[in-house]
């Protein structure tokens, strides 16, 4: 096979892949040990990656769930990975799979150490308000009954502000 004017070698093997999905971005990391000779090409709908050196060869071609922005989008080399940050043409929009064929190659995971389920982070906090917002009511509600006497309050209060008096005349 004959990619970007190489001369590789087939079959071709695919280079391990975790990705993950976030509102604006979707992140893929190839597993790669020292990515050298690496070629890549992003295209709106899809992303060709070519790893060609004396050690390793591989590739990769995804055809993305959705369309994504090439020009705003990143890679990073690392000593054992390289990772593509993709901008979404969609933000807010989930990606149930990172390709658009629901059949799972085995050399894509998805990155659960990184994985968010940021559709509904939203409902989840206005949840854990409505909860805390009961149980304040719920306290409110209980606690009802005689109003208590504060009557010797001022005789506390008094003492309090001629102690603070004392302290500061000492300073």
């Amino acid at each position: 096979s004959v990619i970007f004017g190489l001369n590789l070698p087939t079959p071709l093997q695919p280079a391990h892949a975790l990705w993950f999905d976030r509102k604006k971005y979707v992140t893929i990391n190839f597993v790669v040990q020292k990515p050298t000779d690496v070629q890549v090409d992003i295209q709106p709908d899809k992303m060709i990656f070519c790893k060609n050196d004396t050690d390793d060869v591989f590739y990769n071609e995804l055809h993305f769930y959705d369309k994504v922005q090439i020009y705003d989008s990143r890679e990073r080399v690392h000593e054992r990975t390289i990772n593509f940050l993709l901008r979404k043409m969609k933000p807010d929009v989930a990606w149930p799979r990172l390709q658009k064929d629901p059949a799972k190659p085995s050399w894509i995971s998805v990155d659960f150490d990184n994985w968010r389920d940021w559709e509904h982070e939203e409902d989840e906090g206005k949840a854990e308000y409505d909860q805390y917002m009961d149980g304040i009511q719920e306290m409110t509600s209980e606690n009802k009954g005689a109003i208590p006497d504060m009557g010797d309050l001022s005789d506390v209060s008094r003492g309090i502000w001629e102690l603070s008096l004392c302290n500061t005349e000492k300073l």
